[in-house]
């Protein structure tokens, strides 16, 4: 599962870029100070990182350059409104992309996708068992037709998708999903969901290719998939 890096002091900006980033499939480690984002950084390994360039005890400049000498992932910078000379001397440091608060979600969803596929760290499209998902654009097609999901069914499917390679328990998905939708989700709730999705997506949901059940742990991506 991908993992973000979110450094932001803004107690009710983090909360909802935490639920939001969640709800697409990543995990998340955030630092409000930049004394709490060095400590972070000696213990985790992420794939991308949002850094606003305002804290209280420092700058996000510093931070960028102690993340570039660990690690070579994309960084994207928040900024405030207007705040010109920081935007290029951010771009000039090496930074990837940066956003101006206040975002439009689906906009900071899609520059960090981007930044991500640029990367070589996630794939644009996945191809399983003649299911199609765009993550670019959020369509998903069987056999060539498309796939109607609800906001919670597909993110439920990013999270397999984002986690090719592993088991999946119940306790995870519960986490990830947790308040995604605007609804409360359970472990009884989470089974219809699962159930949902795969009459969507599966040629025959009683014997499942895509979302396969690992009996006793969780479940996880079927063979055969194919990243674009």
């Amino acid at each position: 599962m991908k993992q973000i890096f979110l450094v932001e002091d803004d107690k009710a900006i983090a909360k909802n870029l935490v639920l939001l980033l969640r709800s697409e499939g990543f995990t998340v480690i955030h630092a409000s100070t930049h004394g709490e984002a060095l400590a972070a950084l000696a213990g985790n390994k992420f794939a991308l990182a949002l850094i606003d360039i305002s804290l209280p005890d420092g700058n996000g400049f510093t931070i960028f350059t102690e993340i570039k000498g660990r690690m070579d992932i994309p960084v994207i910078f928040l900024t405030a409104s207007g705040d010109e000379a920081s935007v290029v001397t951010g771009l000039n440091m090496g930074a990837d992309d940066y956003i101006t608060k206040p975002f439009r979600p689906r906009e900071l969803i899609a520059r960090i996708r981007a930044a991500l596929r640029k990367s070589g760290i996630s794939p644009s499209a996945l191809e399983i068992s003649g299911l199609h998902v765009d993550m670019a654009s959020g369509v998903v097609k069987k056999n060539g037709s498309e796939v109607f999901l609800s906001a919670l069914e597909y993110r439920l499917l990013l999270v397999f998708i984002n986690n090719p390679k592993s088991i999946i328990t119940r306790s995870k998905l519960l986490d990830e999903l947790w308040d995604a939708a605007g609804e409360f989700v359970n472990d009884n709730t989470l089974t219809v969901y699962i159930k949902r999705l795969r009459e969507k997506i599966e040629h025959d949901a009683a014997t499942p290719k895509i979302i396969l059940t690992v009996r006793g742990t969780g479940y996880r991506l079927g063979d055969g998939h194919v990243s674009e």
